[in-house]
Parts: structure tokens; sequence; C-alpha cells
């Protein structure tokens, strides 16, 4: 639980920042995150973080959302390779 709850830290701060450049930091702590779960987890896992993208991606305006929806479709995109 430690990696998930490290995985949506890391992305609430960098929604908060919104600063497109930082997508890549954003798809390494997912990365980062299924890479330490055991594969039997990281679907629910995924999803947890992703709610918790969207309830950020909703409280936020302009560049902020846009990053939070690119972090988004990065989590989906990472869903379906699952």
């Amino acid at each position: 639980m430690p990696h998930l709850e490290n995985c949506k830290t890391i992305l609430r701060k960098l929604i908060a920042k919104g600063d497109a450049k930082c997508i890549p930091l954003a798809e390494r702590a997912i990365n980062d995150y299924l890479e330490a779960t055991p594969a039997a987890a990281r679907k629910s896992g995924l999803r947890l973080i992703q709610l918790d993208v969207l309830a950020q991606s909703e409280a936020v305006l302009g560049a902020l959302h846009n990053f939070a929806e690119a972090v988004n479709a990065y989590i989906e995109k990472k869903l379906t390779e699952e």
C-alpha cells in the first residue's frame, strides 16, 4: 500500500503544479507503482489512483485540469494494457 499512497501523493503535487513539462514525471510515478506492485493488485490499484486523479481533475481549472486529464488518459492506457 505504500507504493499506492506514494504515487497518489506525487500525482496530487504534479496536478497542483499543472506544468505540462511534468507529464513524464507523472507517467514515471505510475510506472514505478506498477513495477512495485504484484500483478494481481495492479488493476485495482490503478483504478484507485484514477479515482483520486479524477477527483483532482474536478477540483481544478485550466492548465491544471488539462494536466489531470492527461494523467487520466495515461492511466486508461495502462489499464487497457494490463
